[in-house]
């Protein structure tokens, strides 16, 4: 009894040990201290929640933010008229881009080439759209916001422990960079137009987004169908005797608001105690009984040096862009995928997931792989000067 209070006491104090070191190093103890952050260290920090400190919620809250987007009626009729999300396939393509691209920049810095392409590629992609009056500044503004309070809420919500001051600063300060690089406009729509630091940017983007799902996320038609073809990707893994019940549980982390926009049936009580018991039960064991997480959760393969290409190396229903490994095939996880009936790299039909890897020019909607290289090249000159590696407040 003595070794395991001893054991649990010693996995408290870890787990602590590295944000306070963190903390300490950086120097970002006070809020004036912290208006001196540059998107550099702000890309460092948060890129440490998805490979040390909260490598699953992190990722779940990342794929509720994409979600929640398909709430606000603009968004989900454009996705409906593009049919992205017509077949189970296509939905899958669709979102495993979208987390190509949003995770080579949480985890290259602003300096780097693949952040750079990574925004030059979404620009280009959107270009059209935007043109054509189809996405407006509203619904990029929107997005933004989801990606800086989603990951701080469900975080401070469902793990070990709550975000700091620092962390809290760090993601307004990233997303305020990445914003920029966008063309995104505040003017008009925030508070203010101007932040001393990344907090008071995320609250200012917080509020703005409160007050327009008051009024946007609202049912419509395009929401639903869009919502009933990407619930079975969150669900690809399990067995269908539960799935009506875990499409319950998915109801329950989307919230009331979200559930109502998606015209989604009201959870059962039963399903809300099930969620939060697993959740309150993780966290307990997260904190007392794991040792912090010595190795990184590895999302990206670096540069192939024969082929120039890079391969993702986690999907979420079929392996898009994942390396047919004699490990991704044959490893541990592999056998669980096979057991419950998901797709592995290579194999039959594998190419179509694309084993090879991307080049960024060839990530997105297929009548557009291969195409914009000119075009990313101008977003990426405009790139350099609108997203800094210094701090994205000082600056202006």
């Amino acid at each position: 009894m003595a070794s395991v209070l001893l054991y649990s006491v010693l996995c408290y104090c870890f787990r602590h040990q590295r944000i306070r070191s963190k903390v300490k190093t950086s120097g970002y103890t006070t809020r004036e201290s912290m208006s001196k952050m540059t998107s550099a260290e702000a890309q460092e920090i948060v890129r440490s929640w998805g490979e040390y400190e909260f490598p699953t919620i992190s990722r779940a809250s990342l794929q509720f933010a994409l979600f929640k987007t398909y709430g606000i009626p603009t968004i989900s009729n454009l996705l409906s008229e593009t049919r992205m999300f017509s077949t189970p396939v296509n939905a899958s393509k669709r979102y495993e881009d979208t987390a190509v691209l949003i995770g080579e920049l949480i985890y290259h810095g602003p300096s780097e080439e693949r952040a750079r392409e990574a925004i030059a590629r979404m620009n280009y992609l959107h270009s059209f759209y935007i043109k054509a009056g189809k996405i407006s500044n509203e619904d990029l503004l929107y997005t933004l916001s989801l990606f800086i309070t989603e990951p701080i809420t469900w975080i401070n919500r469902y793990e070990w422990r709550q975000l700091t001051e620092m962390e809290i600063c760090a993601s307004g300060t990233f997303w305020k960079g990445i914003g920029d690089a966008m063309e995104i406009r505040y003017a008009g729509y925030l508070k203010n137009d101007t932040w001393k630091d990344g907090i008071e940017f995320y609250e200012d983007i917080r509020d703005w987004a409160r007050q327009y799902e008051s009024t946007h996320l609202v049912p419509a038609s395009t929401n639903k169908k869009t919502a009933d073809e990407l619930t079975p990707l969150l669900l690809h893994y399990i067995p269908s005797p539960l799935v009506p019940f875990m499409r319950q549980c998915v109801g329950v982390l989307m919230g009331e608001h979200l559930r109502y926009a998606m015209m989604s049936e009201e959870p059962s009580l039963l399903a809300h105690a099930i969620t939060y018991l697993i959740l309150d039960l993780r966290r307990i064991f997260l904190l007392n009984l794991c040792l912090p997480r010595i190795f990184p959760v590895s999302e990206f393969s670096e540069k192939d040096s024969k082929t120039g290409r890079y391969h993702h190396n986690t999907y979420l229903a079929h392996p898009y862009y994942v390396e047919a490994t004699f490990w991704n095939r044959w490893g541990p996880a592999a056998w669980f995928t096979w057991i419950l009936g998901g797709v592995l790299p290579g194999g039959k039909n594998g190419e179509k997931y694309m084993p090879g890897g991307y080049l960024f020019h060839e990530v997105g909607p297929n009548q557009k792989k291969g195409k914009g290289q000119e075009e990313m090249n101008a977003w990426k000159t405009k790139i350099s000067d609108s997203r800094p590696s210094t701090c994205p407040f000082s600056t202006k």
